[in-house]
């Protein structure tokens, strides 16, 4: 008759591995980060949802012959939360999607992983490109001037000076000389000046 308790048939599985959530390699250099640690013994890689895990096979000193805890009561909080709704003796398969147990493994992995990113790389530079070309750009103007310079007005001699140039009185040789007395004194008009 088999026991009520689930311990009493557990192998411990639990307790001889532990697993540490690591980074996503992206690079070629974090590929061979990874690839470092399978060269090692008692280590595996696995990716599940996405994640990439470390796991390193080592039996927890406090598992007894038994296979039951030596420090139950004050056993660790991840051991605490662990149940048996995910128990490795029972829980079925692993939801991992790859499992590297060499290095070799994932050095073939890393490269169809790299190759495919390469080659969607090639592909979004050559959309821009196409897109640029379809895509007309604006002629490339010269920045203005930050200083406009002001167009100023054609000065008209009639306008500033009104009747005393342009009725001006001819002196005796039928030249005049532009001050309206004939005689070669001006009378002192102020012109106006034009400031910028």
């Amino acid at each position: 008759m088999s026991s009520p308790c689930l311990c009493d048939q557990c192998s411990a599985l639990c307790c001889r591995y532990f697993v540490l959530e690591i980074d996503t390699p992206e690079t070629r250099r974090q590929y061979d980060d990874i690839r470092w640690y399978l060269v090692h013994q008692n280590v595996f890689v696995f990716i599940e949802k996405r994640k990439w895990y470390l796991g390193v096979y080592s039996r927890c000193k406090h598992l007894q012959e038994d296979n039951r805890c030596g420090i139950y009561k004050t056993r660790p909080r991840i051991c605490r939360e662990y149940s048996t709704d995910n128990c490795d003796y029972h829980g079925g398969e692993y939801d991992w999607q790859v499992l590297f147990s060499s290095a070799e493994q994932l050095a073939q992995y890393a490269d169809e992983q790299l190759a495919k990113r390469a080659q969607k790389r090639r592909r979004e530079k050559r959309r821009r490109q196409r897109a640029a070309k379809s895509t007309p750009v604006p002629p490339v103007t010269s920045p203005r001037p930050t200083s406009v310079r002001r167009k100023l007005p054609r000065l008209r001699p009639g306008l500033m000076l009104g009747p005393a140039l342009t009725s001006a009185p001819r002196n005796g040789n039928g030249h005049g000389n532009g001050n309206g007395t004939g005689n070669g004194h001006a009378k002192g008009f102020a012109l106006p000046i034009l400031h910028r």
